[in-house]
């Protein structure tokens, strides 16, 4: 098992990463590269929680989200092609003095079959770097989104 701590401080605010960590509609690929429309699929959602299927590139795994505290996204890993065990994600959003917002997560991967232990560890030697430039890339995109919103409100 593989678990990796990653670190970003934003000019988003907890309520804007949540709004984008949440919106199963199309385009999510904008603001997670590792989930394509093609692999999108909502089994059920409600208030503060969904059901969901998520991936990319022959990689996919069904997710428990839970924001019932709208400062943590939990998202556990329900089944997977290579995925297993405690696999899931966890995100911490803890607003700043000054208006900014610092995102703690927590990727564990446990793989479940040959091709999920390899990558685990693959993950685990040297794939922080990988997560820490998608993570940078998720949270840039969610930065974009809602200045572009403000941007279009102030025309």
């Amino acid at each position: 098992m593989t678990t990796i701590h990653l670190h970003q401080t934003t000019i988003a605010t907890p309520a804007q990463i949540l709004a984008a960590f949440t919106d199963f509609g199309p385009g999510r690929s904008t603001i997670f590269a590792g989930s394509t429309d093609e692999y999108l699929r909502v089994h059920s959602q409600g208030p503060d929680h969904v059901d969901v299927t998520e991936g990319s590139h022959g990689i996919w795994e069904r997710l428990h989200y839970n924001w019932s505290d709208p400062h943590r996204i939990l998202m556990i890993t329900t089944d997977s092609n290579i995925w297993g065990g405690k696999s899931g994600h966890t995100y911490t959003l803890t607003r700043k003095p000054g208006g900014m917002t610092d995102v703690d997560a927590v990727v564990v991967r446990e793989g479940k079959n040959i091709r999920g232990r390899l990558l685990a560890i693959m993950l685990g030697a040297g794939g922080r770097r990988v997560l820490e430039r998608q993570f940078g890339q998720t949270i840039k995109a969610v930065e974009a989104r809602y200045q572009d919103a403000s941007a279009a409100d102030l025309s």
